[in-house]
C-alpha cells in the first residue's frame, strides 16, 4: 500500500474528495492544519447566503447549533479517513455520539469559524474528539464528538 500524502492545507476540492457531503451541507471551506492523529483546523466562512438564514432568524440571523456541531464533526471527519486512509472511498464515517456540548455565543453572517479538533481516543472504528469552534479567537461552541466507520451503503465497499 502507497503511503499517504497529508497535504499542508486541504482546499474544498480535497474536502469534497473525502466527505460525502454536498451544498447544502457541506460545513467546512479549508483545511488550516493537520497534525494527524493529534489535532486538525478547519474553515467555514459564514456568509447571508447560507440557506438555512431564510428561516433562522429572519429578524436576526443566527446559525443553528447543529449545523456548528456538524461543521465540527466534518472536520473532525477528515482527520479520520487520514488516519484511516483504508477507508477512504470505501467507508463512511457517522457520528457515534455528541458529549458536553455548549453554545457559548452567536455565529451570525460575516463571521468566520474556526474549527479546532484534538484527537482523544481511536480504538478500533471508534474515534473520539474534542472539538471547539471560535470565532476571533473566543470560542462560541464546544463539545466531544464520536464517530465511527461503516460500509458505504452507496455500494463503493
Amino acid at each position: 500500500m502507497s503511503e499517504i500524502v497529508i497535504p499542508e492545507k486541504i482546499d474544498i476540492l480535497g474536502i469534497l474528495d473525502l466527505l460525502p457531503h454536498r451544498y447544502p451541507f457541506v460545513m467546512v471551506d479549508r483545511i488550516l492544519s493537520l497534525d494527524l492523529g493529534k489535532e486538525i483546523v478547519g474553515l467555514k466562512n459564514v456568509t447571508i447566503n447560507e440557506p438555512f438564514f431564510q428561516g433562522h432568524f429572519p429578524q436576526r440571523p443566527i446559525m443553528p447549533g447543529v449545523l456548528i456541531l456538524e461543521g465540527m464533526a466534518q472536520v473532525g471527519g477528515i482527520m479520520a479517513f487520514y488516519a484511516n486512509p483504508e477507508a477512504i472511498g470505501k467507508k463512511l464515517l457517522f457520528f457515534a455520539g455528541i458529549d458536553k456540548a455548549r453554545f457559548r455565543q452567536p455565529v451570525v453572517p460575516g463571521d468566520q469559524l474556526i474549527f479546532t479538533l484534538n484527537m482523544l481516543r481511536q480504538k478500533r472504528n471508534i474515534t473520539s474528539m474534542s472539538a471547539r469552534a471560535s470565532v476571533d479567537d473566543k470560542v462560541v461552541a464546544e463539545a466531544e464528538l464520536m464517530a465511527t466507520f461503516s460500509p458505504d451503503p452507496g455500494g463503493r465497499s
